[in-house]
């Protein structure tokens, strides 16, 4: 993809999609800087650090990027849920809301207010925010998660309308059902409201989930994200921006 040598930045780089994606940019031979909240975790592969930040801090965002003097692709990989389950959403109380919308929408427009300066200085570049099919359907099983993440498809195209004239292109990536640390709290989160007798492993209801929402009938892997990221990152790209891209086996198609 012609990426060497370049500089990427990966937010939420410790697990799942980000980590894959982090790996990808590594096997292109770019200059990895990998960024999480948690750090204890397996290294990278090659050179690449995994270094501590918490999104939801500016100045804690905003010291990454100046550490940095030039960047050419940012990854805004990072997610959490509210841990419990909508269906209807008043089984969540207000307060539930807060941490939800600070860690997946304000994580993110910390990071583009941050980025946005060093990628007009670098042109040619991105921004790439991981979002959800939840964000684009309503989905019921997480109120507070689907609302932050719909937020962040629309600050997407915002941020893209203001950067095109720079040359910087931002778009999204959005999961369908993928084996992550996210995808399991969902699942213990919709059997905790359920009587014993009714409960499921988490395999057996992933499986009839998948088969319920997706056509393709099949879940989807870290490293389908982690391809499509390198190719946005690419000039095979170059035209390419104000996107919200599914890998989803058809979910949002289906619904």
């Amino acid at each position: 993809m012609n990426l060497t040598d370049r500089k990427i930045v990966v937010f939420g780089a410790a697990r799942g999609i980000g980590r894959a994606i982090a790996e990808a940019f590594v096997a292109e031979h770019c200059d990895v800087h990998a960024f999480d909240r948690d750090t204890q975790v397996p290294p990278l592969s090659g050179s690449a650090q995994m270094t501590g930040c918490d999104v939801t801090s500016y100045a804690q965002v905003r010291a990454v990027s100046d550490s940095l003097p030039c960047v050419a692709h940012v990854i805004f990989s990072v997610g959490v849920g509210s841990g419990k389950s909508g269906f209807p959403f008043w089984n969540l109380a207000p307060s539930d809301w807060a941490r939800v919308l600070e860690v997946n929408l304000i994580g993110a427009v910390n990071v583009a207010h941050a980025f946005a300066p060093k990628l007009i200085a670098s042109g040619e570049s991105s921004l790439l925010f991981l979002v959800s099919v939840a964000g684009q359907m309503g989905s019921q099983t997480d109120p507070p998660y689907s609302a932050a993440k719909a937020g962040l498809i629309n600050f997407m195209q915002c941020a893209a309308k203001d950067l095109a004239p720079h040359g910087v292109r931002v778009n999204a990536l959005s999961p369908g059902m993928v084996k992550t640390e996210l995808n399991e709290s969902v699942w213990r989160a919709s059997q905790a409201t359920l009587p014993p007798q009714h409960r499921q492993e988490y395999s057996a209801w992933a499986d009839e989930k998948i088969r319920r929402v997706a056509p393709l009938g099949r879940w989807q892997e870290p490293a389908e994200f982690a391809a499509m990221a390198v190719f946005l990152a690419s000039a095979h790209a170059r035209n390419i921006t104000g996107q919200t891209i599914n890998i989803d086996g058809g979910q949002v198609m289906h619904s």
